[in-house]
């Protein structure tokens, strides 16, 4: 590559030097370009580590089945029980996609593999999972948002915690 194309007004990361300082822990919502979930055998302990040890927040819980948490924007990780994932997964990741790829990636990665694949299936927070078992174990998790609808009980949910203006589709 002979270019270079400076990319930092893009990134939470500051530009390295010894006068940088960290940016301020972002506690918005957005579409998570991706993420890393981490098994862990209590849930408890590891949000307690990662939040007291590692610096993050936690943004949300859902009380024995995930805590989703963050640190800079871009920095997510998803601690689930160690039950929830397949038992085989070395690791499991998720990126983003749009919808009209989800089928198109179903197909294409199970024409490779016949039986990778799991879904694809609507979630409560209003995306469209496919879930992938790479030929090295990973779970990959490919996630489609789905339009907002705003007189949805997940739309109501997201107001009632905060997270919503009172015109509503936008976040705090």
């Amino acid at each position: 590559m002979t270019d270079y194309y400076p990319a930092f007004e893009i990134s939470p990361v500051p530009p390295p030097g010894p006068d940088a300082t960290p940016p301020e822990i972002y506690r918005g919502i957005y579409g998570m370009p991706m993420f890393v979930t981490v098994p862990t055998p209590d849930l408890t302990e590891s949000v307690n580590f990662w939040t007291q040890g590692l610096g993050f927040v936690d943004l949300f819980t859902v009380p024995g089945q995930v805590t989703h948490v963050r640190r800079w924007a871009f920095q997510d990780a998803l601690l689930v029980p160690v039950d929830a994932l397949p038992a085989l997964a070395t690791v499991s990741i998720g990126f983003s996609c749009v919808l009209s790829q989800v089928d198109e990636i179903a197909r294409a990665c199970t024409a490779l593999v016949p039986g990778c694949t799991t879904g694809p299936r609507k979630t409560p927070w209003n995306t469209v999972e496919l879930e992938v078992i790479t030929p090295e174990n990973a779970r990959v998790i490919m996630t489609a948002a789905r339009p907002f609808d705003p007189d949805s009980a997940e739309a109501r949910h997201l107001e009632e915690n905060g997270y919503l203006l009172p015109q509503g589709g936008e976040t705090a």
